[in-house]
């Protein structure tokens, strides 16, 4: 696991400001239908069930973890 800190008022800012760091990786969260089927957002312990228009904090964690399955 990885911890980076970049500023966002929203999830789109958010992920903005880590494709500036690290290029692609905002293509690879989430494209034009919306987040990619392989991973997950969560906001402060919630599902950003807003998208790119969920609210971030200045001190809110955001986390980007894979999709797992099975049964």
């Amino acid at each position: 696991m990885r911890k980076v800190e970049v500023d966002g008022e929203s999830l789109r800012a958010v992920l903005l400001a880590l494709d500036a760091l690290y290029p692609g990786i905002a293509a690879r969260i989430h494209n034009d239908q919306g987040f990619v089927g392989s991973v997950m957002v969560v906001v402060d312990g919630r599902i950003a069930s807003e998208g790119l228009a969920t609210p971030v904090e200045p001190d809110s964690d955001v986390n980007i973890l894979p999709v797992f399955g099975g049964g």
